[in-house]
């Protein structure tokens, strides 16, 4: 037996010598550490649409999908999913109740951080709590650079964290800009691009379908969109080039145009060469805009998301020109979903769908006056009740009986699911009850928030006349979750997934690691 073994390795041995080199077992060379990290995140892009739209992708959406590692069940776990919140949470790998970020109201506005050359409120990131992360590189490798550019301040932020690194997004005069947290003047990169004008040009241009008419099931004629006016195609910028720049932004070629300023910043700040990681972070945000007005029902919608899924085609192709597409990292995601307009969805009934807190708040704010608390010691926004238990304790106002009689009056509401107070929700099963953990996930420790009121399915906040969203329901939660590149094993995966996963995930494949504990995991089925 041991003779018969050994005449069969010294066979193999021979085998083996005389075998070409390239022929035999050697070890596989060492993965190189990208070099540029491309983060997406579109705003209001429902994880839906990919499906819905499938046989019409050509460009950038359809490679991702089809070449990525996709995550099919992943979601912003977390209550109020507004862009803010979203947008925070992308690359921190932590829900709202970490980052503070928990509304838009109280996300980056800042008079302290006025826009370079005006054109816009002040922002900067003073309320962000924690790192992000382009911090975990730069602890790694200082050299680590980034570039964030959105139409939206927030959406150019926050994904940046507290970090000072270059962050520009579209101001009301048609120019790309910053605020005095960043930078007291406007580089000349940036200078030479808002010169071209590109918005003041546009005026009288109108958007067209990019498909013939019969490639699209939606009706074009919903009164229920755009408030009535202006909803069917063509839709046309105003001609007045001041009027134009203003709604410049409700047009597909505003995704165009931040895409151009993200790949200039690219080149001229040498993004992506090495031997760091760079990464360059870009916010989409027509989607959001078209959505809003048009609904997620509507041709506008379609024709949207195509246009934009061949402007990422584009971008990508200009991408993998100049860098080399085995450094390149690529994720894409997107800060909310929308509910349709109940018009659409339930037409003659849509009213019933339409939720006010009057019945509670009025009677609530009278007695409260009558005890001399003043209108801002006690706010509702977004189902949210926030006290100042300061104020009420001066009047001798007991907060937990205000949450405990606000909650009883609202739980009486049509088209109201439940109301909570947040001392319960903490004791709560976060594991099976998917409201009250995107509640927990919500809220840090320090907020004013004393009670909670959530919609049935479906149902939207006041009389707005634009598609909302903001529900812990997963018709606002459900986004796409997508890698890209090297590193990642391309499928369809059916885990149960959220945004807060993507930076640790990105983190493994970008060898650092986080500075603080995180509350998303690494999705490791995804890596190769």
């Amino acid at each position: 037996m041991r003779l018969r073994t050994a005449v069969a390795l010294g066979a193999l041995a021979a085998l083996c010598c005389a075998l070409p080199l390239a022929a035999q077992i050697v070890p596989a060379a060492p993965r190189k550490t990208p070099t540029l990290l491309v983060f997406l995140t579109v705003d209001q892009l429902r994880a839906d649409y990919f499906e819905k739209y499938e046989s019409q992708l050509t460009g950038g959406l359809a490679r991702l999908h089809r070449g990525g590692a996709v995550f099919t069940r992943a979601y912003q776990d977390h209550a109020n999913t507004e862009t803010a919140p979203g947008h925070a949470s992308t690359m921190s790998g932590r829900h709202p109740r970490s980052t503070g970020i928990i509304r838009n109201v109280a996300g980056v506005q800042d008079p302290q951080a006025p826009l370079v050359g005006g054109g816009g409120a002040g922002a900067s990131p003073f309320r962000f709590r924690g790192t992000v992360l382009t911090d975990w590189l730069r602890f790694k490798d200082p050299r680590t650079r980034a570039l964030s550019v959105s139409r939206k301040d927030r959406g150019a932020i926050l994904p940046l964290g507290r970090a000072k690194q270059e962050a520009y997004w579209y101001a009301w005069d048609g120019r790309f800009t910053t605020s005095t947290y960043y930078a007291d003047t406007l580089p000349a990169w940036v200078r030479r691009f808002n010169e071209r004008g590109v918005p003041w040009r546009m005026g009288g241009q109108a958007w067209t379908l990019l498909l013939p008419e019969s490639a699209y099931p939606e009706p074009d004629s919903v009164p229920a969109e755009s408030g009535g006016r202006d909803f069917t195609f063509p839709h046309v910028l105003p001609a007045d080039s001041a009027q134009a720049v203003r709604s410049f932004p409700e047009f597909p070629w505003m995704d165009r145009l931040t895409l151009d300023l993200a790949l200039e910043g690219l080149n001229e700040l040498q993004l992506g060469k090495g031997p760091q990681t760079d990464v360059l972070a870009v916010s989409l945000s027509t989607t959001d805009a078209v959505g809003h007005r048009y609904g997620p029902d509507s041709r506008e919608i379609r024709d949207q998301v195509l246009r934009l899924d061949r402007m990422l085609g584009a971008f990508l192709d200009s991408l993998y020109t100049v860098r080399d597409s085995s450094r390149v990292v690529i994720a894409l995601t997107a800060d909310h979903g929308v509910t349709p307009f109940p018009e659409v969805a339930h037409g003659r009934d849509a009213a019933a769908y339409h939720v006010r807190l009057d019945s509670v708040t009025v009677p609530m704010r009278r007695a409260l006056a009558a005890r001399g608390v003043g209108s801002a010691a006690v706010t509702v926004e977004d189902g949210m009740l926030m006290v100042d238990r300061a104020a009420l304790a001066a009047r001798r106002v007991d907060p937990d009986s205000l949450a405990r009689a606000f909650t009883a009056a609202a739980r009486r509401v049509p088209g109201v699911l439940r109301a909570d107070r947040v001392r319960d929700l903490a004791r709560g099963d976060t594991v099976n009850d998917v409201i009250t953990r995107r509640w927990v996930n919500m809220l840090p420790p320090d907020t004013p928030v004393e009670a909670v009121v959530t919609l049935r399915p479906g149902h939207v906040w006041g009389t707005a006349t634009y598609a909302q969203h903001g529900s812990p329901e997963d018709v606002d939660a459900h986004v796409p979750v997508i890698f890209y590149g090297p590193g990642f094993r391309p499928g369809k995966y059916d885990r149960f997934a959220r945004v807060v996963d993507m930076a640790p995930t990105l983190a493994r494949v970008l060898r650092v690691t986080p500075t603080e504990l995180l509350d998303g995991r690494v999705l490791t089925e995804a890596l190769r």
